[in-house]
């Protein structure tokens, strides 16, 4: 274990067995689009379905999200198939530095779930998390309704550490925030 986190930190390329995350493209624009406006994808997402325009400010701002330096610095790497094949995105976001302390999220196209692509993204992110990066705890918020979710945190072996009741008002309803997290000793025995 780590006495500091290892800053800052440049975006890599980062390989699994079916996986790799690397940086937003400009030819992702496309997939990028179909997944941020299907109403299914958004339905547990902080944001309503996107249009073309506002997808392709979001891409050139995400895909300059390369360094990881100071709190509110974020990742949002692309999780793609060894063929290139785009199949999601993948977040990290460090919160604190003091604290070793990150979010982590992510988002699959309709084609790419149930497949256990995230998964192996996410724990490929939460390797660099515990590893390369040296941090402590790494948490995930999201709609306690989306059981996909919440079921690859449990997978992932990030415990529910709290459900926030109608903590937003979001898409005309109150809706609530589980919170799950993971330490990096808990990662590095399940690993």
């Amino acid at each position: 274990m780590m006495d500091a986190v290892t800053l800052p930190w440049d975006f890599h390329p980062i390989d699994g067995e079916r996986v790799r995350l690397t940086a937003l493209r400009p030819d992702d624009l496309e997939p990028l689009y179909e997944m941020q406006s299907d109403p299914e994808v958004c339905r547990y997402l902080l944001y309503e379905p996107r249009s073309h325009e506002k997808v392709v400010e979001v891409l050139a701002r995400d895909a300059g999200a390369l360094r990881l330096e100071k709190p509110g610095d974020y990742l949002q790497p692309a999780i793609r198939g060894h063929d290139g094949r785009f199949l999601g995105t993948m977040y990290l976001e460090l919160h604190s530095v003091e604290d070793r302390t990150a979010e982590i999220g992510w988002i699959l196209l309709p084609g790419s779930q149930g497949q256990g692509y995230a998964s192996e993204a996410a724990a490929l992110l939460l390797d660099l998390c515990f590893g390369e990066l040296g941090l402590h705890r790494v948490y995930a918020e999201l709609d306690p309704r989306n059981a996909a979710s919440v079921a690859l945190c449990t997978r992932l072996g990030m415990r529910e550490e709290g459900r926030f009741r109608e903590q937003m008002w979001l898409k005309g309803e109150w809706t609530d925030t589980g919170h799950h997290a993971i330490l990096e000793r808990e990662w590095a025995a399940r690993r």
